[in-house]
């Protein structure tokens, strides 16, 4: 078929070579937005005959940015059908709207979000279910799965990393992955019976999956959450489970009536050398905000202060009605002693003027009080803390909150929100949302300013930039209010 010239309203018929032909795609994708052709004039299908398309033209440049194109390809292992639709349209509109992937109410971009976490989840639960079963006597292992997308090719390397001396095959409906130890092979889809149905080694992983049930923390609904039962049929251990559910409460009466048993000796040893003065900081309960201040000079609830120049607690006034959480110091904040007086600071300190609101009139702190980095040449390059890092600084936090008393506290990122709502959290999906605690604080959440800074491109910078004026904007209207 020979296509209509690019003014014509003719549909183009685009014919992929697979369902995850992203190359394909992108390829075909850039021919047709440099001839003008719409979105509305283009039928996306998979396989069937080859697509004859109107050649480039030169004189076009379409640029995305990297974000977008990464994120496609994820979005490519989508089932959706119109998921090639969806990905041209969101291409041809970012030649107008080169910010549109920030723009969270956009039904498009909400669609692409929702996919590429689709596709992200069942990536993840593929990794966490996959149970290989031994076939003949020569080291090879198959596993089924049934997954909701096509996601072999993308979830294969995990398995080459993790079993890389093992000669593995994994089968799914919608395709397959073979690794013998050398090179990784796709091929076509295939069919449960061509899986193994048993194991001997199985018994013992029931035999592991008993021993490491805690019937005291048994929560139904979060692991069904997490273990789909759509999955079970696959699981070995998954015909334990109704068992070990209606025998949890017995079983965690019986725990409770059992002697209690002595931590591990090393176990000691690392909390004796690490956090030797843990217990009796959590029970110093400072008066003021100057005498936490003190006591926090001298913590040692985690390992993070034998590098750290000094400990940088909070600053502002001690009955603030507004706090602002950042993650940890920086290298001038470790410095200096004082927290935001750095890169990120600067771009806080001037976003707060515009939105009209005096930064020593407001508490700042960091969920964690001690600068964690890894020296390279003369820079000392910031590393994210850990959750038990962000832990152990969760006490300090709590006082300073209940020193405070604010009516409002923004959590500049997502270790700052974590530590504190004590739960993962989303910033790019949850930002702009107010969330109460239990205790009726109100936390709203944004971005951290140091994000801004790690943006290549200036008008992407500029634009989130924006955005994060007008979340702070945001927060001086709930404080009037």
């Amino acid at each position: 078929m020979t296509s209509p010239p690019a003014f014509s309203l003719a549909a183009y018929a685009v014919h992929l070579a697979g369902p995850t032909d992203f190359d394909g795609w992108r390829d075909t994708a850039r021919r047709l937005v440099s001839n003008e052709v719409r979105p509305e004039d283009i039928e996306w299908h998979v396989g069937g005959k080859a697509t004859e398309l109107p050649a480039p033209v030169p004189a076009v440049e379409l640029k995305v940015s990297r974000d977008f194109i990464d994120r496609a390809a994820i979005v490519t292992c989508h089932s959706d059908s119109e998921r090639f639709a969806l990905l041209y349209r969101m291409l041809w509109r970012q030649r107008s709207e080169p910010h549109l992937l920030h723009i969270a109410s956009d039904p498009d971009v909400r669609r692409f979000e929702a996919m590429e976490k689709a596709v992200r989840r069942d990536e993840h639960k593929m990794h966490a279910f996959v149970r290989f079963r031994k076939i003949g006597d020569d080291e090879r292992f198959v596993a089924w799965f049934e997954p909701e997308h096509f996601i072999v090719e993308l979830a294969a390397p995990f398995f080459v990393r993790r079993f890389t001396g093992m000669h593995w095959a994994i089968l799914t409906p919608h395709g397959s992955a073979e690794w013998d130890r050398e090179r990784l092979a796709l091929g076509p889809g295939a069919s449960k019976d061509d899986a193994p149905t048993a194991d001997p080694s199985e018994e013992m992983w029931r035999t592991y999956f008993t021993s490491i049930f805690n019937p005291a923390r048994l929560k139904v609904k979060a692991m069904q959450s997490e273990m789909p039962k759509k999955y079970w049929r696959n699981l070995p251990e998954a015909s334990l489970i109704p068992g070990l559910i209606s025998g949890a409460d017995q079983a965690a009466r019986e725990m409770i009536a059992r002697m209690p048993t002595m931590p591990a000796p090393h176990h000691q040893a690392i909390q004796a050398k690490h956090w030797p003065a843990a217990k009796q900081q959590a029970a110093a309960l400072a008066q003021s905000i100057d005498a936490l201040r003190q006591k926090a000079s001298q913590c040692r609830r985690c390992p993070l202060w034998s590098e750290a120049t000094q400990t940088v607690f909070g600053e502002g006034p001690d009955d603030a009605e507004l706090m602002f959480v950042g993650e940890q110091p920086g290298d001038q904040e470790d410095l200096q002693g004082r927290p935001f007086v750095g890169p990120a600071g600067k771009i806080f300190d001037a976003v707060l003027g515009e939105a009209g609101i005096d930064r020593t009139a407001v508490y700042v702190t960091n969920a964690v009080k001690h600068f964690k980095f890894e020296p390279r040449g003369k820079r000392r390059i910031h590393i994210k803390p850990n959750a038990g890092e962000v832990q152990a600084c969760r006490w300090w936090l709590a006082q300073e909150l209940k020193l405070v008393e604010p009516r409002l506290v923004v959590a500049l990122g997502a270790t700052a929100a974590q530590s504190l709502l004590d739960a993962p959290v989303a910033i790019t999906r949850q930002r702009g949302q107010t969330i109460m605690r239990e205790d009726d604080l109100a936390v709203f959440l944004t971005i951290h300013p140091s994000y801004i800074l790690r943006i290549s491109d200036p008008q992407d910078a500029a634009a989130e930039r924006a955005r994060f004026a007008e979340d702070i904007r945001a927060v001086r209207a709930m404080m009037a209010a």
